[in-house]
């Protein structure tokens, strides 16, 4: 049960970082202190922000990860459930409806969670500091004229699709290869 409960966290986790893509990094390293932000670059981000129609975007990506999310949380505990050792059948079986019977709430919770209209505010007071932490005021304003032109705009508009499709290319060429030294180190 544990084992599943893990993969229902991992599968959370790296569905939410999918989700938002443009907030998560790969290697990130630990935030700094909360430092005060200039009141004129932090004005700076909140027009990037608005130029990206960040709200809109990040909405559209909570509804999409609260459509999918149950799936590939089930999809996760399914791993965990086949990958686990000398399981019968009939125990798998077992498992994988006390995981549907887990899962049957997922997606009304994470449509509340979603919906919550402070959710994507806290975000924003959240990304204020480290966008001005990288960009300066200036950079940021060159960042929001660009997104408010066709080619901007449609950059944004693209990106999800983007990300969705690069996604899978990257599982397409990763897959195999972890795949393949799984095999290598099981057969050390």
């Amino acid at each position: 049960m544990k084992k599943i409960a893990a993969a229902l966290s991992f599968t959370f986790s790296l569905a939410f970082g999918l989700a938002v893509p443009a907030l998560a990094q790969t290697s990130a390293p630990a935030a700094p202190a909360a430092t005060a932000v200039d009141p004129a670059a932090a004005q700076a981000v909140r027009e990037l922000l608005d130029s990206m129609n960040y709200r809109a975007l990040v909405a559209d990506g909570f509804k999409r990860m609260s459509a999918q999310m149950p799936q590939m949380m089930r999809s996760g505990a399914e791993a965990a459930v086949r990958g686990t050792p000398n399981l019968t059948d009939a125990e798998r079986a077992k498992r994988m409806a006390d995981v549907d019977k887990r899962l049957a709430n997922v997606g009304p919770l994470m449509t509340q969670l979603f919906n919550d209209p402070t959710l994507i505010d806290d975000m924003v007071n959240e990304i204020v500091p480290l966008y001005a932490r990288h960009f300066t005021a200036d950079e940021m304003r060159q960042l929001a004229a660009f997104y408010r032109t066709p080619v901007g705009a449609k950059a944004l508009e693209k990106m999800p699709q983007l990300m969705g499709e690069s996604m899978q290319i990257g599982q397409k060429v990763v897959a195999p290869r972890v795949e393949k030294l799984m095999r290598d180190v099981q057969a050390k």
